[in-house]
């Protein structure tokens, strides 16, 4: 019995089973590393595809915070409106400069004029330009005729006249230039070319005398169109009228 176990043995050995053993377990062993290396690619598959996933979110985030005011969702911090609101400022600011040198404040506060003063002012322009209370008078006139910014230019250059300050003086040029020169501004007077030409060359450099030809040939211009219609205006005639019957009171 050992023998033919022994033989048997031989016979198996003779056949190349001996090799077919070890081949299985290499297989095996393949299988496992195969079916352990798939796992790991679905796990990294997993992983990696939850990445991009976490990047597009975080690339959201990103966009919906740097949102302009010009994208559908109107982000309250978006740095345009920033702008604008600064822009709003600056324009406020530049509003205030526009009406503290348009209103000379003189007209407004002026006295009551008396008898001989609102008889004067038929007398000469010159007579009325320097009265306070004529010049209030003829600003209301003016205002009628919607061209209250001749008065108030001339006004403005009498005050910038009187500047000394450098600094001040380049600052009020300046809001002059924008409210009553600029051919961009609702208030601009009506000047010729060579007194335009002589502001722009001034502007380089303003001094107190910069509006000088300007102011002049506004004056000549309400003096030889504005004032002969005040005069025969309701605005003065009532004022005479409303005098006169004081008169005999005083």
């Amino acid at each position: 019995m050992p023998t033919d176990v022994i033989k048997a043995k031989n016979y198996l050995l003779s056949l190349g089973i001996h090799g077919e053993i070890p081949m299985g377990s290499e297989r095996m062993e393949m299988r496992k590393r195969q079916m352990s290396g798939q796992q790991e690619l679905v796990a990294g598959g997993t992983t990696t595809g939850t990445a991009p996933a976490q990047h597009e979110q975080a690339g959201q985030g990103e966009r919906a915070s740097n949102a302009c005011c010009f994208c559908w969702c109107c982000c309250c911090s978006c740095s345009c409106l920033t702008v604008r609101n600064e822009d709003r400022e600056e324009r406020n600011r530049k509003a205030s400069h526009d009406v503290k040198a348009e209103d000379p404040g003189d007209c407004e506060e002026s006295p009551k004029p008396t008898m001989d003063e609102v008889c004067s002012w038929g007398q000469s322009f010159d007579k009325l330009m320097r009265c306070p209370a004529g010049r209030c008078a003829f600003r209301q006139f003016l205002r009628t005729e919607f061209s209250e910014e001749n008065l108030l230019f001339w006004l403005a250059c009498e005050e910038f006249s009187k500047e000394t300050n450098k600094s001040i003086i380049s600052e009020k040029a300046r809001l002059i230039y924008e409210d009553y020169i600029s051919i961009l501004s609702p208030k601009e007077v009506s000047l010729d070319s060579r007194v335009r030409e002589v502001i722009n060359r001034n502007m380089l450099e303003p001094t107190s005398h910069t509006f000088d030809d300007a102011q002049l040939q506004i004056y000549t211009l309400m003096q030889r169109d504005s004032y002969p219609r005040f005069m025969n205006s309701p605005v003065y005639k009532n004022l005479l009228k409303s005098v006169s019957e004081q008169c005999p009171e005083s």
